[in-house]
């Protein structure tokens, strides 16, 4: 049943399409240029238009949908974890998940199956999102972590419940308390919103949000039934295939970002020094990057391996240039760097190597993880440093002290249990409001 919007909400939304195509043509080269590094956007292509084969139209006729919004590798694997606990609570539930990068696309698809179909998200213009509308009939809209505003509205102009589980970084904090006139109006159009902290609640509340809409959840990233390592014995054989002794240490750098790979393989040479059996792993978090990080460790003449080609002889460092293995990774590391925390800002995932039992350290730039990582720093549970030079000196003193090592690990996992639990909440959170 069509639904007319508030009248500031109808503002706003003039406001975002009238700079929407400025915006969207400054950022093509680059968005344009990583599909193209990414490779894979070729397929399904014509569905970022809102244009369905008969046969993509034929899956979704008759059917009852529930829609999950998400973008990249991070937010769809948060995404099908959601989708499995929809399921587990109601098996006639149907999802289709729809992503932005053929990266976040390659993952999805790997878990599609007769209740789960894998859509790319349309551009969001209004006759695009109500094309896809038409032909998904959505029961419900959920957003993972962003939201597109034309998506949402049309949503509500059809009467769905929108729900929304967010990350909200001090940084966007910041940036929409300025235009909190703007975004404010978009934001009360949403009927639930699943939270990770306590105090996200007045965050929340005052970008316009109301309190009773707002539910605590927890942090669906950090709810593991297991912390992985299945496939250890398989990547153990592999770093053995490279001449990594069983009981070497390894320095382990996950999901990195341009600068970082560099300023690790530096200190991974001068830590040799120290410890002449140490190997480092680099996962970045782009694989498209590989040849680029390449690059950048030639000079040092390091013999390099790369993932994708097995073990061909002997080396000192292994880049990980697959997607999806990271978590097992972990589990055969001495130390753990978190990329995107030194070079770039964010951080990535650092729950994932704690519960695989490995102590992790990071540069100063974690916003996206802050509520955790402040958790970790007052109960002294994880290493948080300012620079490249106490980087190297904690990574050289955590290479050298077991006891530490363990007692950080043990620290930072009981913090993170906290969040046990938090997908099913969520889940039922986002879920609340009827259809």
């Amino acid at each position: 049943m069509a639904a007319p919007l508030p009248a500031d909400a109808r503002r706003s939304l003039r406001l975002y399409n009238f700079f929407f195509p400025f915006v969207f043509v400054v950022l093509l080269p680059g968005y344009l240029l990583r599909m193209f590094r990414r490779g894979g956007y070729q397929e399904k292509f014509a569905q970022r238009f809102g244009r369905y084969t008969a046969e993509e139209r034929q899956r979704f006729a008759g059917g009852s949908w529930v829609w999950l919004h998400s973008i990249s590798v991070g937010e769809t694997l948060l995404a099908l974890k959601l989708a499995r606990q929809m399921r587990a609570l109601d098996p006639t539930t149907n999802i289709a998940l729809s992503v932005t990068t053929s990266t976040g696309f390659a993952v999805a698809r790997e878990a599609a199956c007769e209740w789960l179909e894998v859509i790319y998200n349309p551009l969001d213009l209004l006759s695009f999102v109500r094309s896809v509308f038409d032909i998904v009939q959505p029961k419900r809209l959920i957003f993972l972590e962003a939201i597109w505003p034309n998506l949402l509205a049309e949503a509500k102009r059809r009467g769905l419940p929108v729900a929304f589980i967010p990350r909200l970084s001090p940084r966007s904090e910041r940036r929409f308390h300025r235009v909190r006139g703007v975004v404010g109006p978009i934001f009360r159009l949403i009927d639930a919103l699943a939270v990770q902290e306590p105090e996200d609640v007045a965050r929340w509340e005052s970008l316009g949000v109301s309190k009773d809409r707002i539910r605590v959840t927890g942090n669906s990233k950090f709810d593991y039934t297991t912390g992985g390592g299945e496939r250890v014995p398989e990547f153990r054989a592999l770093l053995q295939q490279l001449g990594v002794l069983d009981d070497a240490p390894v320095l382990l750098a996950g999901s990195t970002f341009p600068g970082e790979e560099l300023i690790l393989a530096k200190l991974y040479f001068e830590l040799r020094a120290r410890f002449p059996n140490l190997f480092l792993i680099l996962v970045p978090r782009h694989v498209e990057r590989t040849p680029d990080v390449i690059a950048d460790l030639r000079p040092l003449d390091l013999r390099v391996a790369l993932r994708s080609e097995g073990a061909k002889s002997p080396a000192d460092v292994l880049i990980v240039n697959t997607t999806g293995e990271l978590r097992d990774w972990y589990h055969l590391a001495t130390v753990v760097f978190i990329g995107k925390s030194i070079t770039a800002h964010g951080g990535q995932n650092p729950v994932e190597p704690v519960l695989a039992g490995k102590p992790v350290v990071y540069g100063p730039n974690m916003e996206n993880f802050i509520a955790i990582v402040s958790r970790w720093r007052e109960e002294d549970a994880a290493v948080q440093v300012r620079d490249e030079a106490e980087l190297k000196e904690q990574i050289g003193d955590l290479l050298a002290n077991a006891t530490r090592r363990e007692s950080l690990a043990l620290r930072a996992r009981e913090i993170v249990t906290a969040h046990f639990g938090a997908t099913e909440r969520t889940v039922k959170a986002v879920l609340s409001v009827p259809v």
